[in-house]
């Protein structure tokens, strides 16, 4: 990893524990972790602390447990391995896995993890979709059922303070801003409504008390960012609310204490 690692946040663990990506998989229950084949011995061992203390701030921040991070168990961890020219980090749905380059990729994991969740939500908040769907795509285009749930509420919340303006009736700043950054560009990506939540996820992350580059960076000073393409002023506290009050929640929705289940 090319650049310095900075966090303050709670210690999750003590400072002369072995930390390994089998202890990283156990304690939130991927179903697999996997590394790159150039990834070396020393390069493994440096990156499963940072990943474990990640994850570890982002459990924290979400208020949720375990599980939630791993999806229930549904989703892998891939780190240096299938790189692309170029990316930093990708989430593939068919492996259900979020990967992360050896050198760019850090940074990069709110951004994933979101992508992963997005795709995993859409079953649990529609009930007639195809198995490579997400969430908030499908919200917008309004032509699945939405599943009833006060859950379902909440992240529904989520998605229209990021894509729409607080009226209900109009696209957002962060939309209007990513609608422009893909006609300069002649290409479809910023203003995908998965694009834009998982962006306005990372805001959320980074604004946190915790702080993490490992886990988030780039949501302030940034060239997007300059772009408006990380949500800003009015909007970004909207969208904070919103995320707050949907993880919290969650979690306390599938806490021991609570008969319901997500």
């Amino acid at each position: 990893m090319k650049y310095p690692i900075t966090r303050n946040g709670p210690l999750h663990r003590s400072l002369d524990e072995y930390i390994s990506f089998r202890e990283v998989r156990e304690r939130f229950g991927f179903y697999a972790v996997k590394t790159g084949r150039w990834v070396t011995a020393e390069e493994q061992g440096q990156a499963a602390v940072h990943f474990y203390d990640a994850l570890c701030d982002l459990m924290h921040i979400l208020r949720v447990p375990e599980p939630v991070i791993s999806l229930r168990g549904s989703i892998a961890l891939h780190f240096g391995t299938g790189g692309r020219p170029g990316v930093a980090a990708h989430y593939s749905p068919q492996e259900r896995a979020f990967a992360l380059a050896k050198n760019a990729g850090p940074g990069s994991i709110a951004h994933e993890w979101f992508h992963a969740f997005d795709h995993y939500i859409a079953q649990q908040a529609f009930s007639d979709l195809p198995t490579n769907s997400f969430a908030s795509p499908e919200w917008l285009n309004q032509k699945a059922t939405p599943v009833a749930h006060p859950l379902n509420d909440l992240l529904f919340a989520c998605f229209r303070a990021v894509i729409l303006d607080p009226t209900g009736d109009a696209p957002s700043d962060l939309f209007s801003a990513s609608a422009k950054a893909d006609r300069s560009s002649g290409i479809l990506y910023y203003s995908r409504p998965e694009e834009m939540t998982a962006r306005a996820f990372e805001a959320f992350v980074q604004d946190a008390p915790i702080k993490n580059n490992f886990l988030v960076k780039g949501t302030i000073k940034s060239r997007e960012a300059e772009l408006g393409l990380y949500p800003s002023g009015p909007q970004r506290q909207r969208i904070n609310q919103a995320f707050a009050c949907y993880f919290s929640a969650l979690g306390q929705a599938l806490s021991p204490r609570s008969d319901q289940k997500r």
